[in-house]
């Protein structure tokens, strides 16, 4: 009897130990988050504290307020301070962090930057994130195959001023089309990939004459929003409209590339206030799956956006995550294609998915993304 209580303690004592051994082992993580003022970032947040507290690990989660900065930096020093072993962060602005970083390097934390490069510091050991470049080109190609332009060209003969009723008629448009462009905040490494994307596919037909900006702006530096706020590209918009002429009975205008759903929204809501109705809205383009932006699909006031399911990429970095602080190295899939400025950082792409008001309801409704009662 004496035997197998002590037989019975001993086990007990065993569990204890190795319960104790596991949480220790599981390590204490930091993820930095640029804003709560962007339904992405809320959900990448609860998504990355999910996944990382049922792996085992304490997570320290923190938004930089309303895309501050020094906010931000403040965040990951004490992050480091209180222990973190590896730090998650997706920067505000992706050249600000090299001297905190620094830090974190001597302390032996590891940095995984999530889905935003951080740039010009050496501290940065892996980077997850959707192929960016991608992104740009499913846009880019929306647009190409919705306008047509391989095809769009009519006859010469019925281009004629006396053949207009007839274009009209049937709904017949002839080149040039006319465009215009919005990417994000300039901080934001990711813009060169979402707009140099986008344009690897429009630029030749811009330079070929089918497709017209008539804002004249056409550069990175021009056509970002700051802060990626949809009212900074709603004013952007507003003025073009006003500059160039356009509305429904003004200049036409078939298109606006707009390199995610926060840019699109504003676009949207200063084409309803010139008057576009779904009848006659130019296509408008974005990325993410935005609520807003999924009800405006449904609604016709923005045509595709580009999914990326921040489960994944969130799965992702907690897979990173545990294989560091188990001694490990995560799975990797790019080696070439992101330099930081102190060389490529390691990194791992995930998979792009094109949403549009005809698979919405399959793609996020029934995958569990969304309720239907937050979209309708």
């Amino acid at each position: 009897m004496v035997m197998k209580k002590l037989l019975v303690l001993l086990l007990a004592l065993s569990l204890i130990l190795t319960a104790s051994g596991a949480a220790l082992a599981a390590g204490k993580v930091g993820v930095s988050m640029p804003t709560q003022s962007l339904q992405r970032w809320n959900q990448d947040g609860a998504n990355l504290k999910a996944q990382l507290e049922a792996a085992g690990y304490e997570v320290d989660l923190q938004f930089g307020g309303n895309n501050e900065v020094a906010l931000q930096v403040s965040q990951i020093e004490n992050m480091i301070l209180g222990g973190c072993e590896v730090l998650i962060i997706a920067a505000i602005d992706g050249f600000s962090l090299g001297t905190v970083l620094a830090d974190a390097k001597e302390q032996g934390v590891q940095v995984i930057a999530y889905d935003r490069l951080i740039m010009d510091t050496d501290a940065v050991s892996y980077y997850t994130t959707f192929d960016n470049w991608g992104v740009g080109v499913y846009q880019g190609t929306y647009v190409r195959d919705q306008l047509d332009l391989d095809n769009a060209m009519i006859p010469e003969w019925l281009t004629l001023a006396r053949y207009k009723p007839l274009r009209d008629q049937f709904g017949i448009e002839e080149p040039p089309f006319n465009i215009e462009l919005f990417t994000g905040d300039p901080g934001d490494n990711n813009i060169h990939f979402f707009f140099g994307g986008a344009m690897e596919i429009l630029q030749p037909y811009i330079d070929s004459g089918k497709l017209v900006v008539p804002s004249g702006q056409t550069t990175w530096q021009q056509v970002a929003t700051p802060d990626w706020l949809s009212a900074n590209a709603q004013r952007r918009m507003e003025d073009i409209i006003t500059s160039v002429g356009y509305g429904p009975d003004g200049v036409p205008l078939h298109a606006v590339m707009c390199s995610n759903d926060s840019t699109a929204q504003g676009v949207v809501q200063a084409l309803l206030g010139a008057g576009y109705t779904a009848d006659n809205f130019p296509i408008v383009t974005g990325q993410d799956c935005d609520m807003a932006s999924v009800k405006n699909m449904i609604a016709g006031y923005q045509s595709m956006s580009v999914f990326k399911d921040t489960r994944i990429l969130a799965n992702r970095a907690v897979q990173m995550v545990d294989s560091i602080l188990k001694g490990g190295l995560p799975e990797i899939n790019n080696t070439t294609d992101y330099d930081n400025g102190t060389g490529v950082v390691p990194t791992y792409l995930c998979e792009l998915v094109l949403g549009t008001p005809n698979n919405w309801m399959e793609l996020l409704i029934e995958s569990g993304y969304y309720t239907l009662d937050q979209i309708l």
